[in-house]
């Protein structure tokens, strides 16, 4: 019976060491699954985050691009204000000159041959033409543009006066009206032409900036930038507290 007992508790004793023996495999195996699904986790976030900031990214270049657009939107407008106060301030000067004319008609005895008093913009006194036919052609091509608006009929009567009056005082104005018709029309080469006579041959033109900026603008657009640079540099050298100077130094850095 001792032997019994004594076999009975031995086998008792290798049970309970084999069953302690187990445990730590187990543990293992659970700490195995709980990293593998850590890793998992983290792989998730990495993926998501990815995601994010491929989309912000893509929001980025969006917005980059909207700034662009606006920035050459904002361009495009101040320049056409810059021309609406232009033809505004043309305009003024016309009628100033015309009512100058009425006036010294008046002062005259109402005789048709008085001379008109010119315009700050248009010419100095001195120059002024005692041409009444001159005057006439010149006044009634300026109307077509500023008053009645009919641009397609203006084109034809500045390249008339052009070539009846190659002396006018009124020529280096002419010329850029004329650049002005044909750039509207997008006619640059024809729009150039006029635009560097003015430039060239006029130095005291209060035209002589705008003319700078056109055939810089044209050349921009023909993507010839050196010439474009060339010319905004030219505007900003010579006219430097300008409104042209300004749209100059836009695009220049825009370039």
């Amino acid at each position: 019976m001792r032997v019994s007992g004594l076999l009975l508790a031995v086998l008792v004793g290798a049970g309970s060491s084999a069953a302690y023996a187990q445990a730590p495999v187990s543990s293992a195996a659970g700490s195995s699954d709980s990293l593998e699904a850590r890793v998992e986790r983290i792989e998730r976030l990495l993926d998501a985050r990815g995601e994010q900031q491929a989309r912000m990214g893509q929001q980025l270049n969006n917005l980059q691009r909207e700034i662009s657009d606006l920035r050459g939107i904002t361009e495009m407008h101040a320049h056409q204000l810059a021309e609406v106060l232009e033809r505004q301030r043309d305009l003024y000067q016309e009628i100033e000159r015309r009512v100058s004319e009425v006036r010294g008609s008046a002062s005259a005895g109402g005789t048709s041959t008085s001379v008109a008093v010119p315009t700050r913009d248009d010419m100095d006194a001195a120059n002024y033409s005692d041409d009444l036919n001159e005057n006439e052609a010149y006044d009634r091509a300026i109307a077509l543009v500023l008053e009645e608006r009919r641009y397609d009929d203006a084109i034809p009567a500045f390249r008339s006066f052009i070539e009846a009056y190659p002396n006018s005082s009124y020529l280096g104005n002419a010329h850029y009206w004329l650049g002005q018709l044909l750039y509207a029309r997008n006619d640059y080469a024809e729009a150039q032409r006029h635009f560097r006579e003015v430039v060239n041959n006029y130095p005291d033109s209060n035209k002589r900036a705008d003319c700078m900026l056109k055939l810089g603008i044209i050349a921009q657009s023909e993507d010839n930038n050196s010439a474009a640079r060339e010319r905004f540099q030219q505007v900003i050298n010579e006219y430097p507290d300008s409104t042209e100077a300004g749209l100059a130094r836009t695009r220049l850095n825009n370039l």
